[in-house]
């Protein structure tokens, strides 16, 4: 007779259990126990306790990720300027368009 278990538990005593062999994270957890996680082997820690990337810093690496997460630059600060400025530029063409109306009915060449 056979025993099977589930797939998820195969293992699990020698991978996370108390006798495993591997280096453990030790960090200090909020129960003020040591972390019992597995540690990356380049810095001995976990990937909860200083084991993963914080982002690029360099004006290069965080000009690389806007690139990257750029998905179609309809709302990018220059296009957005150019269409503050264009909105401006009508503002006052009708600006300019309504005080030459007014000349020409105060004039009576054009009735309203």
């Amino acid at each position: 007779m056979t025993v099977t278990k589930d797939i998820s538990e195969l293992g699990r005593a020698t991978r996370f259990g108390p006798s495993w062999p591997g280096e453990r994270c030790g960090a200090k957890t909020r129960r003020g126990t040591e972390c019992q996680r597995p540690a990356y082997k380049r810095n001995g820690r976990c990937g909860l306790h200083g084991g993963q990337s914080t982002g690029a810093t360099t004006p290069e690496g965080l000009q690389r990720i806007s690139e990257v997460n750029l998905k179609h630059g309809r709302y990018t600060k220059d296009k957005l300027a150019k269409r503050r400025r264009s909105a401006e530029v009508g503002r006052e063409c009708r600006a300019q368009l309504k005080i030459i109306e007014q000349r020409l009915i105060a004039a009576g060449l054009l009735d309203c």
